[in-house]
């Protein structure tokens, strides 16, 4: 009985709707969308794309957006005209399946902020995908959606007739409020389409979007951790210390930190209990595997596998994760963390940044690609994603820096920049630094325990390191004391220096 016409639809089949997560998985195995893991999670296999198609993206140009919109490379304009006729396209294919299946949620926890949405897929899979990541109405509460997500993801557009780079199109009409996606079964497209949505939304409320998670301590303490892909936010967020308030994607409005989604997608290759024990009991019946590898037979998951992707993702909502932070929100951030994954082995582990230098890290957005991920690279390759989230955002990076700008100077919240990645040489050189460790930085910048041990000047990267942290032995702190050779480490570091003013100079 569920009216789609709002969404311009009248189905020929049957419509299923807010499935509970057991229908949604019964759906999905019984359409060979997905197996069933022996641990109980639902594991989907996306085909040729296992992640994003940041090249694929374009925005509609449309009234009153396209005077703020950041065309380019990362928002490819398309006209109007091109997105109706390809909007027509897409509902005729949903409207043609023997199934739909709808989720109505809603992004923001701060209730002044919800954003109500709408996901139409013919995939069960993908609309539970939805239900994971984004945020639940109560029994008996729902509101008309404001931004509807049109999910056909076998359907092949016709790219040379408009003016594509490929068969696959996520498109935004964020004046309208509708999202396609096309062409591409990888569900963190969902997700990623919705972020660069609020993107576009939350500044014209006056509210930061961030790309990060976040966390709360036992004094109601707020922290926030930014980083790419891979840098730890998920795992850095996730301790039992402190409450979860979200891993991913945040807003900072005058009433302090939100959390935007209602569950989490975490990166789970190599994932072990001991390593990341609630990211591990997290996975179960109720959530979703996606890429991972598993025995054709005994149905085991295979974490350590990158057979079919290095980018195996889970995604639970909050709840799986014990301790959260019920509200999803929190105060204003008493520490910011920049997380990266430095290969070259350079970078302190932990290190305090001025404010003008927070400033110019965040809209650098600095990690760094390992030899052997991907072909052709032999050695550590320097990767920059302005604000650390430059495939996500809609408006120019300077915006999002202003809005930084102004909350760091009315709060004067401390910045850290957090190493994850090697000390003592890069890959093959030096070692990964020990997880246990990092923690116990981050922990003591969040405990404030390192405002008052005294700090020296990195005489390359200009940064204040600290003298001392509790637990964490003193010589890893200085990067070019865990190196052997020191002129090796003169030379990586001042190359990696040139690179952050080269990248400075061209923003």
């Amino acid at each position: 009985m569920l009216d789609l016409r709002p969404q311009g639809l009248q189905p020929a089949g049957a419509v299923y709707a807010q499935l509970p997560p057991a229908r949604a998985v019964e759906f999905a195995l019984q359409n060979r969308e997905a197996q069933l893991a022996d641990n109980g999670a639902l594991v989907a296999f996306t085909g040729a794309l296992t992640g994003r198609s940041p090249k694929d993206k374009y925005v509609v140009r449309q009234t009153p957006s396209q005077d703020q919109v950041w065309f380019g490379p990362v928002n490819a304009p398309m006209e109007p005209a091109v997105f109706a006729e390809i909007l027509d396209i897409v509902r005729d294919y949903l409207q043609a399946r023997p199934q739909l299946f709808v989720h109505d949620g809603y992004v923001c926890a701060d209730p002044a902020q919800r954003v109500p949405l709408r996901v139409i897929s013919d995939k069960a899979w993908a609309t539970l995908f939805a239900q994971l990541l984004f945020r639940r109405y109560a029994p008996g509460e729902s509101a008309p959606a404001q931004v509807t997500v049109y999910h056909a993801p076998e359907l092949k557009l016709d790219a040379q007739k408009f003016g594509l780079r490929t068969d696959v199109a996520v498109i935004l009409d964020v004046d309208a409020g509708a999202i396609v996606i096309a062409g591409t079964q990888y569900a963190g497209e969902i997700k990623k389409a919705i972020f660069s949505y609020l993107n576009y939304r939350m500044p014209q409320q006056d509210v930061f979007p961030m790309h990060c998670s976040a966390n709360v301590g036992p004094a109601g303490d707020t922290a926030l951790l930014f980083g790419l892909s891979g840098t730890g936010k998920t795992t850095l967020s996730a301790d039992p210390m402190r409450k979860l308030i979200g891993d991913d994607e945040h807003g900072w409005s005058d009433r302090g930190i939100f959390n935007f989604e209602g569950g989490c997608y975490a990166k789970c290759i190599r994932l072990s209990p001991e390593g990341e024990p609630q990211i591990w009991q997290a996975i179960r019946f109720g959530s979703i595997l996606e890429n991972v590898d598993m025995d054709p037979v005994t149905r085991r998951i295979d974490f350590a596998s990158d057979r079919l992707t290095e980018n195996t993702r889970a995604a639970y909502p909050l709840e799986f994760i014990p301790g959260i932070e019920p509200t999803s929100c929190g105060g204003h951030p008493q520490t910011i963390l920049f997380l990266t994954c430095d290969a070259f082995g350079v970078l302190p582990p932990i290190s305090k940044l001025t404010p003008d230098q927070a400033l110019v890290h965040f809209l650098l957005g600095y990690t760094a690609k390992v030899a052997g991920t991907e072909a052709g690279v032999t050695e550590p390759s320097a990767t920059f994603s302005t604000c650390y989230a430059s495939p996500f955002l809609t408006l120019p990076p300077k915006r999002y820096a202003q809005m930084l700008r102004e909350r760091l100077e009315k709060h004067r919240v401390p910045v850290w920049l957090v190493n994850t990645g090697w000390t003592g040489g890069g890959p093959g050189v030096g070692k990964r630094m020990p997880l246990a460790l990092t923690r116990r930085m981050v922990q003591a910048a969040m405990a404030g325990e390192l405002e008052s041990v005294g700090f020296t000047l990195d005489p390359i990267f200009g940064v204040l390191v600290p003298q001392s942290c509790p637990d964490v032995p003193t010589q890893l702190l200085t990067p070019r004391l865990a190196w052997k050779d020191a002129e090796a480490y003169q030379l990586k570091a001042k190359q990696l220096a040139e690179m952050f003013r080269a990248k400075e100079q061209a923003l």
